[in-house]
């Protein structure tokens, strides 16, 4: 991966990854499936200025659907679960 922001895609909101942000200073992105933990730290940093403090990965996998009778599966997904250090903070709105 050539650039911080070929690894780190959007931010994911839900409700859970809310209370996460508001509570426990831990933010969620979706990532490149390729990128390891230490690349997901490198690129926060450099992107919102932050200092992280633990990356966790989750690896979605792909789920079947159809449409008619055509078949198929979902994208798989990265997602990356940053806790931030104490002081450090990022505005997603």
């Amino acid at each position: 991966m050539s650039h911080y922001r070929d690894i780190i895609k959007a931010p994911i909101i839900t409700e859970k990854s809310a209370d996460l942000a508001q509570n426990k200073n831990t933010i969620t992105f979706s990532v490149d499936v390729r990128a390891n933990k230490t690349q997901i730290k490198q690129a926060v940093e450099k992107i919102f200025d932050v200092k992280v403090e633990s990356v966790n990965t989750i690896n979605v996998k792909p789920k079947k659907k159809r449409v008619g009778r055509y078949a198929g599966k979902t994208n798989r997904v990265k997602k990356a679960i940053v806790k931030l250090s104490e002081g450090s903070s990022i505005e997603l709105n």
